[in-house]
């Protein structure tokens, strides 16, 4: 099968710090390929992957330090020029949100459109309603709740590469962790209440936007001062194996409709217990009581952490392997492809027609 897969321009995929979206895309791109297909990638410069890689920019945006610089320029060019490339390829995913839409309505059956963030926003829905021709994947089945109305064409969980972290079955640190954004529905702060009240130390590895650097200020920063509170700030790929595995456990404390959670997948692949609030796809994510503990205040999360040690990390890892593999994600991706075309060709059929297929 003939792949494209169209990722967002404002990380590199991977991301050399920080990202969940554009991680994930690299892992599927890789597995896709170890399946045998061919894929090309459509990203920024800077990345790396088994795919065939057409760099429409010279760098990731985020870390590009040129002052003067127009996201949604770039972002049109590269959707241009995957139009340009479109009669190639097979099927064109996409993990641009919504923003290929207009450009791309002619070709809507043979695309497919995973959605990574929240849509439980105002005017998602009337958007998603003026272009029902695309099919959506979501990532978890509560990132749906919004939009029921919308032509969801398959739910696919991440999934990452199991050679890229090592199970600690015996974990040399007694920290808890914290990984991903300092941003308040993340709950940083909640986070080190825990651990001070559990008298556990914390170790947050995390990056700080500039849009949530008056919250970090005003309510994050001045936490450190604790004894035991450490902030590392942003970690890349290589350090996350040792960073999780050696923590008691990951404290994941979000107050808002979590789509899927990738930190959470890292920590269970390296066997690490996860202690998560029962929010978004949580509950789709965490095996209660065998990967970690669902939550749903600070006494359960305390309770939690003093039995974190009773699991069994090595099993966790196997729970991982068998549910969020990238093999995994990529056979499912195949799954969802090949009903698109399937159903693009029996419309074809169906009309005698087949000059929506070029």
């Amino acid at each position: 099968m003939y792949i494209a897969q169209i990722a967002p321009l404002c990380e590199a995929v991977p991301p050399l710090l920080y990202g969940g979206t554009e991680r994930v895309i690299a892992y599927l791109c890789d597995a896709l390929v170890a399946l045998g297909h061919d894929v090309t990638l459509f990203a920024a410069a800077d990345s790396r992957t088994r795919a065939r890689l057409i760099a429409v920019r010279d760098r990731a945006i985020r870390l590009d330090a040129t002052p003067l610089k127009c996201d949604l320029a770039a972002s049109l060019t590269m959707l241009s020029e995957a139009k340009q490339r479109s009669a190639r390829f097979d099927i064109l995913h996409f993990h641009t949100h919504l923003l290929h839409f207009p450009l791309f309505e002619p070709l809507a059956h043979r695309t497919v459109t995973t959605l990574h963030g929240r849509v439980d926003l105002k005017d998602l829905p009337a958007a998603y309603a003026r272009w029902p021709g695309f099919g959506l994947v979501s990532v978890s089945e509560s990132q749906r709740k919004s939009l029921p109305g919308a032509r969801w064409l398959a739910t696919v969980g991440h999934g990452l590469p199991a050679s890229h972290y090592e199970v600690t079955a015996r974990p040399e640190g007694s920290y808890l962790a914290f990984l991903g954004r300092i941003a308040p529905e993340k709950r940083p702060d909640l986070a080190v209440r825990l651990a001070l009240r559990a008298g556990v130390p914390l170790r947050l590895a995390a990056k700080v936007d500039d849009t949530n650097r008056s919250y970090f200020e005003a309510v994050v920063q001045p936490l450190f001062a604790h004894p035991g509170i450490e902030f590392l700030g942003e970690i890349a790929d290589a350090q996350k194996s040792g960073f999780l595995g050696n923590a008691r456990a990951l404290l994941f404390p979000i107050d808002w409709p979590e789509p899927f959670g990738l930190v959470m997948i890292e920590a269970l692949a390296c066997g690490t217990p996860v202690i998560a609030w029962n929010h978004g796809s949580v509950p789709e994510v965490i095996d209660e009581g065998v990967t970690g503990f669902i939550v749903n205040s600070e006494e359960a999360a305390l309770q939690a952490i003093a039995r974190v040690h009773l699991l069994d990390r090595r099993r966790i890892r196997e729970v991982f392997e068998q549910r969020f593999s990238a093999t995994a994600m990529a056979r499912a991706y195949v799954d969802v492809y090949t009903r698109v075309l399937d159903e693009a060709r029996w419309e074809c059929v169906r009309t005698a027609s087949c000059a929506s297929c070029s």
